[in-house]
């Protein structure tokens, strides 16, 4: 698989990554022992894509609708199903598109993380397929593990553009709805919507006896408030635009701010969900590889 020449896969972070292949494959055979009763024994085929029918190609496997259809000799190609399937869920809300101080924005950041993850669970020949979602559902991309539907979901990783307006409880209900073969759900989000209903559509997926890791992509200028002067923030979701003193607001919003935190780290716990804060200045590389670390010891 070709390791650069993707806008999000960068080949410094792939170096640094890369020989955590054998860790990763420890996470993610502790995540397929999570799934009770599984159905991940042995191999099956699922259907890919279609290809030119050539002398050598058992007739077996001549699709006669095809022929039908475009009266030309096409033959069904199949791949085999891995030992885990991965679905990434990547919020291009508009709030994900804030970075301060020219740093990656949050929605960079979590497109970098597709990437990484992608790559890596592709390499072990895992299925890894990935949806985009505001309010709607943007991409949506099914599990595969061939190289091919690596590079298409890179290159349409890369047009994606973040805006619209969050809806992430009610988008991981249908999404848990549609999503019916247990494997492995991904979250990268900056969780911006109500935790409680946040939580209740994560218990969705884990109902559907689902693993779930969610990574809650902030910027550090979103937890920590540093700023001093009167500033007008303006909300890149419905464009409205507020005049905020810091002194009179910095401890409530950061006391309320860690209370926003707190609830999702308890309620992840609760439902044995792995969750893990990303802030965007801490290199996204750094930030995987130490928890793929913690997490191969904890299997």
């Amino acid at each position: 698989m070709p390791q650069t020449g993707y806008r999000y896969l960068e080949p410094t972070a792939l170096a640094r990554v890369k020989n955590l292949s054998v860790v990763a494959r420890g996470v993610v055979e502790g995540f397929i022992s999570g799934l009770h009763a599984s159905p991940y024994k042995g191999f099956s085929v699922e259907f890919a894509e279609h290809r030119e029918y050539t002398s050598s190609d058992d007739p077996r496997h001549l699709d006669y609708r095809m022929l039908a259809r475009t009266d030309r000799l096409y033959v069904k190609q199949y791949e085999e199903e891995t030992n885990m399937r991965v679905q990434i869920l990547l919020d291009s809300s508009g709030s994900m598109d804030y970075g301060h101080a020219g740093k990656l924005t949050k929605f960079q950041y979590g497109c970098y993380l597709t990437a990484v993850l992608a790559y890596l669970m592709t390499r072990q020949q895992d299925a890894v397929g990935l949806t985009t979602f505001d309010r709607e559902i943007r991409l949506d991309m099914p599990p595969r593990s061939s190289p091919r539907h690596f590079h298409e979901m890179m290159e349409r990783l890369e047009a994606v553009r973040p805006g619209g307006e969050t809806g992430i409880a009610e988008t991981l209900h249908r999404l848990a709805n549609r999503l019916k073969r247990r494997g492995l759900i991904v979250l990268i989000s900056d969780l911006y919507d109500e935790p409680e209903q946040v939580t209740r559509a994560l218990h969705h997926f884990r109902h559907r006896r689902h693993e779930v890791l969610v990574f809650q992509v902030l910027d550090r200028a979103e937890i920590t408030f540093p700023f001093d002067e009167v500033i007008a923030f303006h909300d890149l979701e419905n464009d409205e635009r507020i005049q905020v003193d810091p002194a009179y607001v910095r401890r409530p919003y950061t006391e309320q701010f860690e209370a926003f935190l707190s609830s999702y780290r308890r309620a992840c716990a609760e439902a044995q969900i792995d969750y893990v804060l990303a802030e965007t200045s801490v290199p996204y590389d750094f930030m995987l590889t130490k928890y793929l670390s913690k997490r191969s010891h904890v299997q």
